[in-house]
Formats: C-alpha cells, structure tokens, sequence
C-alpha cells in the first residue's frame, strides 16, 4: 500500500482485504456454549453473524455498541423473483 507523502495514518486503522463493509449498531447477541449469534443494524440492512462465543467475548461486543460486519465471498448467488 503506498501512502502519499505528508499524509496522515491513523494508527487505530485496521486493515483488511474484505471490500464490503457495513458500519452498525450491535442490536442483538445470543450466546450459546460454543457459538453466538450477532446482529447488525447497518442502515436499512440487518445482518446476522454466527461465531463462537470467544470472538464475541475477546471483542467485547455489546448491545447499542458501534461495529462493522464485513463480508468477503468468493461467490454472491443473485435470483431473481
């Protein structure tokens, strides 16, 4: 990545490969023993994320918290009614 000269880094920036993002409000969390299940207000979209109970906890994610659900797929399935 090359960064023009004089310009600002943010140093808290996380760097990733995954091209959509959809920045949100944490509107729910249901943890189960391994796995939980996360949902994400971002605008009009609500996406829903399974991962295990450990990232949800070494994240600290929370109801009413800010985060980003990114999605990276090497195939998008498109039907049409």
């Amino acid at each position: 990545m090359e960064i023009a000269q004089g310009a600002a880094v943010d140093e808290d920036a996380s760097y990733t490969s995954a091209r959509n993002s959809f920045p949100g409000i944490v509107t729910a969390i249901k943890l189960g023993d391994i796995a939980a299940q996360v949902e994400i207000q971002a605008g009009p979209h609500r996406l829903v994320s399974l991962l295990t109970r450990e990232a949800v906890e070494e994240l600290g994610l929370e109801v009413g918290m800010q985060a980003t659900a990114r999605v990276k797929s090497t195939s998008v399935h498109i039907d049409r009614a």
